[in-house]
């Protein structure tokens, strides 16, 4: 993060040699982390499947049992495969966390993908990244970063030129619900850095104790929405499969190593990588087209990506 802590003034000035050491030193520290951003990264990409998994094989309008699915099943095998409970204060905090990053962020992106195109969904859930840099400020006390924050403006405004037909339309509720998501997820990122995790917690225990918290959550939430579960066939099966265990327990598993591992700006642009994969797909797979303006789009959304991991330090 940029800006200067607050005895900066009455520290010793550095000598001009030392700061092109200290910048170095901040260039190949952001250099290091590069391996763990890209086995982070692995979590929004399986998130980006969703879209092509629900609408191939799963059965229609019941987005909210995809979502209990690909949580509850999962924690609990992290659960038995970890024998790892929560002690003392951390079982509220696996709750919180749980319904923040996973409980409440489902019904959330349910509303607001109902209400909006495509599109524009995804635009306003990728305002994430400027939130967290926002709460990094008053959560984490870290000093505001003009670098986090303008890339990820630009990292917003390319998955917009990705993802937003010529035919969006805004729904004011949508918009409400879809930034009530993008703030769900951001503080509960937020959250995570802050309270960590136990020492003796490794984090496939970690994310099963929120997989868990959050898919009881939904559990209420499902069936007065959606009411009784749909016939699950064998291509639905093998969609739900793949939710639960590579778009559940993989991914949250690296999702929370990277959040121990990696500054928590780093982390959450990496979010944008989520709509990319699912309008890549959607050509790949769909027929989709993606023209000039979406391959403009592609590239800033990439570069906001890249140059968060690599940002000035110090």
């Amino acid at each position: 993060m940029t800006g200067s802590s607050p005895s900066a003034s009455t520290s010793p000035r550095p000598t001009p040699g030392a700061s092109r050491g200290a910048r170095g030193a901040g260039t190949a520290g952001a250099h290091g982390n590069l391996p763990r951003a890209a086995l982070t990264a692995l979590a929004p990409v399986a998130w980006g499947t969703t879209y092509v998994v629900t609408t191939e094989f799963l059965p229609q309008g019941h987005p909210l049992f995809a979502g209990l699915l690909r949580a509850l099943p999962a924690g609990l095998i992290a659960l038995a495969i970890t024998r790892t409970v929560p002690r003392g204060a951390w079982w509220g905090k696996a709750a919180v966390l749980g319904v923040l990053n996973i409980g409440l962020l489902f019904p959330l992106l349910f509303v607001a993908a109902e209400r909006l195109p495509g599109g524009v969904a995804a635009t306003v859930a990728a305002a994430q990244p400027l939130m967290v840099a926002v709460l990094a400020v008053a959560v984490l006390h870290e000093s505001p970063s003009t670098w986090c924050l303008s890339w990820g403006v630009i990292g917003v405004g390319g998955v917009g030129l990705v993802v937003i037909g010529p035919n969006a339309a805004l729904d004011t509720l949508g918009i409400a619900a879809g930034l009530a998501a993008a703030a769900s997820m951001a503080l509960g990122l937020t959250l995570t850095k802050r309270w960590g995790r136990p020492a003796e917690t490794g984090p496939t225990a970690f994310a099963g104790w929120q997989l868990t918290a959050g898919g009881v959550f939904l559990v209420p939430v499902t069936f007065l929405v959606e009411g009784p579960p749909p016939a699950i066939d064998a291509p639905a099966a093998l969609g739900y499969l793949w939710l639960g265990l590579v778009g559940g327990l993989i991914a949250y598993a690296l999702w929370f190593r990277g959040i121990a591992a990696l500054p928590v700006a780093s982390v959450a642009v990496l979010v944008l990588l989520s709509p990319l994969v699912a309008a890549l797909l959607g050509a790949v797979l769909l027929g989709q087209t993606l023209g000039p303006v979406q391959l403009v789009g592609f590239g800033l959304a990439l570069a906001a990506i890249a140059a968060t991991q690599l940002r000035p330090r110090g």
